[in-house]
C-alpha cells in the first residue's frame, strides 16, 4: 500500500509516475538529445524520463527551465525559489513545493521563511521584500490570474528592479506548468514506499 502525500514538507518525497518512464537503455537518439539538458542539470529523473515521451517539447522544456530558474542577472536564486514556491503553494503541488522550499532553504541558509509559510500559508509572517515576492506569485498562479499593476507597485516600492519582476513573472508563470505536470503525471510518495 502506498501512501499519497498530501501535506506541504520540505522533506522533498519520491515521485512515482503514472505513465511508465522511458527507459534510458531504450531511448532513441532524439530523446537521448533531449535528456542531456535536464532541469537544473542533475540526474535523470523518472520525471524527465516520462516527459521524453514527447521529445519536442522535452528538448524545449529543459533549456527554458533552466534559463528561467538558474541563469545569472536579476532576480535572486533564493527569491525565483520563493516565487516557484508560491506558485506551488497555490496550485498544491507537493513535490514541487518540496523541491523549492528545500532550495530556499539550503539558499537562504535558513529554514524559518518556509516553516513559516508551511505553517501559516499566505498569512505567514514575512519581511515587506519577501510578503511583496510571495504575494505576487501567489497571485499570478491562481486561476484565473489576480496579479495587477498594485502587485506590481508593491515590488518595485520593496527595491525589486523591472529585470527582477520579469524573472518573478517567468518563474511563478512556468510553475503554474510544472505544477500541473507534476500532479496529471505522478504523485508524491515517501521515499520509502515508491520502491
Amino acid at each position: 500500500m502506498t501512501r499519497v502525500i498530501h501535506k506541504f514538507t520540505r522533506k522533498i518525497p519520491e515521485w512515482r509516475p503514472r505513465l511508465v518512464p522511458v527507459k534510458l537503455e531504450e531511448a532513441t537518439a532524439e530523446q537521448l538529445d533531449a535528456l542531456k539538458v535536464t532541469p537544473s542539470n542533475t540526474k535523470v529523473s523518472d520525471y524527465v524520463l516520462t516527459l521524453a515521451h514527447d521529445v519536442e517539447s522535452l528538448s524545449v522544456r529543459s533549456p527554458l527551465f533552466n534559463a528561467i530558474m538558474y541563469d545569472r542577472g536579476g532576480m535572486s536564486r533564493e527569491e525565483r525559489e520563493l516565487g516557484a514556491l508560491a506558485a506551488s503553494m497555490v496550485n498544491r503541488c507537493i513535490y514541487c513545493a518540496a523541491v523549492h522550499a528545500d532550495r530556499h532553504a539550503k539558499l537562504a541558509k535558513d529554514e524559518s521563511v518556509t516553516d513559516e509559510l508551511f505553517a501559516n500559508g499566505e498569512n505567514a509572517d514575512l519581511s515587506p521584500r519577501n510578503r511583496a515576492i510571495f504575494d505576487f506569485a501567489r497571485k499570478a498562479a491562481e486561476a484565473p490570474p489576480s496579479a495587477g499593476p498594485e502587485d506590481i507597485d508593491k515590488l518595485s516600492k520593496v527595491g525589486l528592479s523591472d529585470e527582477e519582476i520579469f524573472d518573478l513573472i517567468l518563474s511563478s508563470a512556468l510553475f503554474g506548468w510544472a505544477n500541473r505536470l507534476m500532479h496529471v503525471l505522478g504523485d508524491p510518495v515517501s521515499r520509502r514506499e515508491a520502491i
